[in-house]
């Protein structure tokens, strides 16, 4: 772990996984809150005569979905290039204090007892786009608190600190539930805040605008653009993430799992919350203690394609521990890929647009299981909720085939420290 050695890395690694608690404790609670606003209640849709009954509680955490991915798509190019021109430090000061503020307000909401269901969207969605600004520039800045040569272990320590709050938030998220209101649940989200905005402002590093262009124009976002869409095996990656993530979306549909298939409870659906996290604890810890990983090409893709597998499953099972090991397993998978994927970016990508890029590719990150949600929701409304995980994990197995046929550069990538030339002469689009 020897990007902990340097204190700025530190400092933030720190605040991240603090707010990053908060911020999986508040997402728990806001599927149990639209689970319960409208449960017991009933909603049909007539087509070509027939009126068909629909789940108001599937489609409702589906919505959940459409609230993240509008902002995300609206201001993520955005985002990516202010990332570039804007001072990274100071940009996610402004942005995780946003964030406080809108948690605030849905705690106060809460414990007002004015809550609606459109009420929670939208705060969702303000919060979804504090997040499409400060994602890029998260992102951005940890390979300059770092030496190139400790990127890769930084960005498994991120992923292992993200796991690990991903455990921690779900099971404090059910107990809080479990015996109190989900607005303090909030009220915490809100708290959380304050830590990574203190960590920020106690940093050494004050940054500088990476690009020579301080302006924020469309020019440079189609500057951006065009530097993913032909560097290949950039361009793959951000696709088989799309791919599995909008497909293999289990976790909008884990109140209806936990209530309806393995009848847990609140409780239960908390427990249930933290599997995905365990095994990407799991994952990453192992990945964080080693330097590198060999043939990354082929580990991603089948890592993806387990992935998959491991969702239809979990579709299938009826017992709470099964459910509990294959859920895990999505998250062990995925921890894997995701690592690789954001390495090889950071690497191949020059400074001054490591913002543009991370960007482009947080509308491919969110916009995939944002919209996946909002499929499973409409999915599962339609045709029950196995089916809908079931399908979405057959088609991830079989989409991860057709990508790993079709960008062959990507399949047998091997080395993370390519430079951007080279991934861009690996193939053309």
């Amino acid at each position: 772990m020897v990007a902990l050695q340097h204190r700025d890395y530190r400092l933030v690694w720190i605040g991240q996984f603090i707010s990053i608690i908060g911020t999986q404790m508040q997402m728990v609670a806001i599927n149990w809150n639209i689970f319960q606003l409208l449960r017991g209640t009933t909603a049909s849709i007539t087509l070509f005569g027939h009126t068909l009954a629909l789940s108001p509680e599937a489609l409702g955490l589906g919505g959940v979905g459409l609230a993240r991915i509008v902002p995300i798509a609206i201001f993520a190019l955005i985002g990516g290039n202010l990332a570039d021109v804007r001072n990274r430090r100071t940009l996610l000061i402004w942005t995780n204090c946003a964030a406080a503020l809108f948690a605030t307000i849905l705690a106060i909401t809460s414990f007002a007892q004015v809550q609606s269901v459109w009420v929670i969207y939208l705060l969702t969605s303000l919060t979804a786009a504090t997040a499409a600004f400060a994602g890029p520039a998260f992102q951005s800045l940890v390979p300059n608190l770092v030496p190139k040569e400790h990127l890769t272990n930084a960005i498994s320590l991120n992923s292992l600190s993200f796991q690990t709050a991903t455990i921690a938030g779900p099971a404090l998220a059910g107990l809080v539930l479990g015996f109190g209101s989900v607005g303090w649940v909030y009220a915490i989200n809100a708290v959380s805040f304050l830590v990574i905005i203190g960590a920020l402002t106690a940093l050494r590093y004050r940054g500088h605008a990476a690009a020579r262009d301080t302006g924020l124009n469309w020019k440079a976002i189609v500057e951006g653009w065009r530097f993913v869409r032909s560097t290949r095996i950039i361009w793959g990656s951000m696709m088989v993430d799309f791919v599995a993530t909008f497909f293999s979306s289990a976790n909008t549909m884990l109140p209806l799992v936990a209530g309806q298939i393995l009848g847990v409870g609140a409780q239960g659906y908390g427990i249930l919350a933290t599997a995905q996290a365990a095994g990407s604890l799991i994952a990453g810890a192992t990945l964080s203690l080693r330097k590198d990983i060999y043939r990354q090409g082929a580990v991603l893709l089948g890592s993806v394609a387990i992935y998959g597998l491991a969702t239809a499953l979990f579709g299938l099972s009826t017992s709470f521990v099964l459910s509990y090991v294959l859920f895990a397993l999505t998250g062990a998978s995925d921890t894997v890929s995701t690592v690789i994927r954001q390495t090889l970016r950071q690497v191949m990508t020059p400074d001054h647009l490591r913002g543009r890029m991370t960007g482009i590719n947080q509308i491919f990150f969110m916009g995939g299981p944002q919209l996946g949600e909002l499929e499973a929701g409409i999915v599962a409304s339609l045709a029950g909720v196995p089916f809908a995980i079931v399908s979405g994990g057959i088609a991830t197995i079989l989409f991860t085939g057709y990508i790993a046929w079709h960008y062959p550069h990507l399949r047998q990538y091997t080395s993370a420290h390519m430079t951007a030339d080279q991934a861009a002469s690996a193939g053309t689009p």
